[in-house]
């Protein structure tokens, strides 16, 4: 459902999407739900800190996969590559998939009815 991707490309060129949503009926839900406005839903419904604190441990998480990669440009932001709010449902969901403690995540999740237990 979900791959993990290098936050490197194997030219240097950075990656900040590390989850990438790969099920293809997930995928087509989330598309739905973003088309309905879904991403300005979610940034209203989420708690604004909540958020913040999960794009600083994404790219944390990501971060820490660099240390030994030395002085290139690096990815930046959290969730999807963005810094604050909401840019991508699927970006969200993916890492809520891959076990991140992602609010925007769990919001999808449950708006979709999936469970981390439905899907494994």
């Amino acid at each position: 459902m979900v791959i993990a991707n290098a936050p490197l490309l194997c030219d240097g060129t950075p990656m900040p999407t590390r989850y990438w949503l790969v099920d293809p009926a997930i995928r087509a839900a989330v598309s739905t739900l973003e088309a309905a406005g879904g991403v300005k839903e979610a940034a209203a419904a989420v708690d604004p800190d909540a958020l913040a604190a999960a794009h600083r441990r994404y790219a944390q998480e990501r971060s820490l996969l660099l240390q030994d990669a030395g002085d290139g440009p690096r990815p930046a932001g959290g969730v999807g590559g963005t810094r604050t709010g909401v840019k991508c449902l699927h970006a969200h969901v993916a890492w809520w998939l891959a076990g991140g403690d992602d609010p925007v995540g769990a919001w999808v999740a449950m708006r979709l009815g999936l469970s981390r237990a439905s899907v494994s």
